[in-house]
């Protein structure tokens, strides 16, 4: 039976020239008890579609029926969880969900509404902290007492908005655990508005992606025919995960390519050849000939004995003990582990950002001592001149870090990376005037414009939604093809951390973190997510790294023999895994 229908629904904002259409002709049916994930890129009109949904905004045409009844404004029988946990700040865990319980069963003896309460709180595994406000919480927690607080009002469908979106990787996957258990139990009829497959894939029934707007419409359905319970690691070599992973993954990035598609036919990139290393024949501006060179190819970046100690009241607290680790001109390293673990420590400090203790660090011959434009740094936040267009931005470094270079050939640099990351349309746009995505897009530019000897890479994606997050990590994979900058990336990312890297190095759980294991990723290069996931070994390095990751769960600090066996594990499946079944997604 159904208890949700939506009929040719339509949503815009403005009117006249500033009209912009966000929905058109929305069209679904959502059974009673059934879980649905719709999957968007960001501003494809998710939120607008929950709003529409909850009944907090009217649509401009169509209709949507709860149980055959017209929505005409929000009802305790639809719940909201939204990204902003939008909890009161001066009220404890059982003070933020009680207001709602009373709200809403006011009929109910206090001792039941306390009871439901309690219920609530227990089952999102707060009970230690019932009684701590929102501020001396995480985010995870935070978002917990959200979800809590929507399932206490008991409603008969609940609507969520990208309620993972804002946490941390690992946060963000024990969080989908528990939310798939909390479906299981409760049998709710479920909206989850996502950007993540994955996330869609271990929770929902049907996956529906939402296609990009203007004028966003919804497409194929994706039916998720997994048994439940669905076990994160068991599906990482489940067949039908990977042939549904690689279909609604390959539908996707087909939208966003159409999404991208629009730069006018007479916009050329420049004619600027890609560079190689040992690549003599190249004809490269003076200005990268100049700041490339370098004899030294084996033992181009060395950390000997790396350690950091920071002071504080209780006495020294080592973060980093002892990091060791050799790369060749060229490579492309992947830090990975729990957050606290010390891999943005041993970023900063290679950059000259943060002090070494003790032990050093080499880069081309020379020992690093403070920051320089050696090494160019892309943050989580592109950190750009508000006022200054993007190829402003990408200028101010490149006039600073080739003062001899001839204006010409300072022109060709910047412009040629604003063409490659996809900016050639949006180069004189202001800063502030770009999205989030097209932001970094400039930070990628702007640190491969400076042709510097090492790339540091912290989080560079994290800030942004999966689909976003997958648009540019094929950029930089495209542009670090043709430069073979040596590079180094600290992810929560698995999946960023296989596609990106030629070693995958995994740090142990702080204080004292050291290398934990060294993960060597012979899969072809170029590479992009799509030619991965295509690839019968990706899901055993993948399997690897997710084994690493709980190994060291919860602060556990596993045996020598553990780390052996988990590698052995990935080198005896990697010829088992399944590759035939993906090629039917293509």
């Amino acid at each position: 039976m159904s208890i949700l229908e939506i009929n040719g629904l339509c949503k815009s904002y403005g009117s006249g020239a500033s009209r912009t259409d966000v929905l058109e002709d929305i069209n679904l049916t959502v059974e009673e008890g059934e879980f649905i994930a719709i999957v968007g890129f960001s501003g494809s009109g998710k939120t607008t579609l929950i709003s529409a949904l909850a009944g907090l905004i009217d649509p401009d045409s169509g209709e949507i029926k709860f149980k055959g009844v017209p929505v005409k404004g929000p009802g305790p029988e639809r719940g909201v969880v939204f990204q902003s946990y939008s909890l009161m700040p001066w009220l404890s865990v059982r003070g933020n969900i009680a207001l709602a319980v009373d709200s809403v069963f006011r009929k109910k003896s206090s001792a039941e509404r306390a009871k439901l309460v309690t219920h609530y709180i227990e089952m999102v595994g707060l009970s230690h902290a019932a009684d701590r406000r929102p501020g001396e919480l995480s985010g995870g927690m935070r978002q917990r007492v959200a979800v809590a607080r929507a399932l206490a009002m008991q409603p008969e469908i609940l609507l969520l908005d990208e309620p993972l979106s804002a946490l941390d990787a690992l946060t963000r996957a024990k969080l989908q655990d528990e939310f798939a258990e909390i479906s299981q139990k409760e049998k709710r009829t479920i909206v989850l508005i996502t950007n993540d497959v994955d996330e869609a894939i271990l929770l929902a029934d049907r996956i529906i992606p939402l296609k990009p707007g203007p004028r966003a419409s919804l497409g194929p359905a994706f039916d998720v025919n997994i048994a439940r319970p669905r076990e994160r690691g068991a599906m990482n070599h489940d067949a039908e995960f990977i042939r549904l992973r690689a279909a609604v993954t390959k539908y996707l990035m087909d939208m966003g390519a159409d999404r991208v598609s629009g730069i006018p036919d007479g916009l050329m990139l420049p004619d600027v050849l890609p560079i190689r290393l040992n690549n003599t024949k190249i004809k490269l501006p003076k200005a990268y000939e100049d700041a490339a060179h370098s004899p030294i190819t084996k033992g181009y970046v060395e950390f000997s004995g790396v350690t950091k100690v920071y002071p504080t009241p209780k006495g020294p607290l080592t973060v980093v003990d002892g990091f060791d680790l050799k790369m060749k001109r060229g490579e492309f390293i992947s830090l990975i582990g729990h957050s606290g673990c010390g891999k943005s420590t041993v970023l900063s400090m290679i950059a000259g950002l943060n002090s070494i203790s003790s032990g050093g660090i080499i880069l081309d011959g020379h020992e690093v001592v403070g920051a320089g434009p050696d090494r160019a740094v892309v943050f989580q936040a592109p950190s750009l001149m508000p006022w200054l267009t993007a190829r402003e931005n990408v200028a101010l470094g490149v006039d600073r870090v080739y003062p001899n270079a001839a204006p010409a050939e300072r022109k060709d640099i910047v412009e040629y990376y604003l063409h490659r990351v996809g900016l050639g349309d949006a180069m004189h746009k202001r800063a502030a005037d770009l999205s989030n995505g097209m932001k970094q897009r400039v930070g990628i530019a702007r640190a491969f414009a400076l042709s510097p000897k090492l790339l540091l890479l912290d989080e560079p994606f994290g800030m942004l939604d999966s689909l976003t997050r997958w648009e540019l990590q094929d950029v930089l994979m495209d542009v670090w093809t043709r430069t073979e900058v040596t590079a180094i990336c600290v992810t929560h990312d698995v999946d960023e951390a296989i596609l990106l890297a030629d070693r995958v190095v995994m740090m142990s759980n702080g204080p004292n973190a050291k290398i934990g294991n060294i993960m060597k990723v012979d899969l072809p290069r170029p590479r992009s997510r799509k030619s991965l996931l295509a690839h019968p070994d990706y899901y055993a390095y993948r399997e690897e790294l997710l084994d690493f990751l709980e190994a060291y769960e919860g602060g556990a600090n596993p045996s020598a023999e553990t780390l052996e066996a988990i590698t052995q594990k990935r080198a005896q499946k990697s010829d088992t895994f399944v590759g035939k079944d993906i090629e039917a997604a293509e």
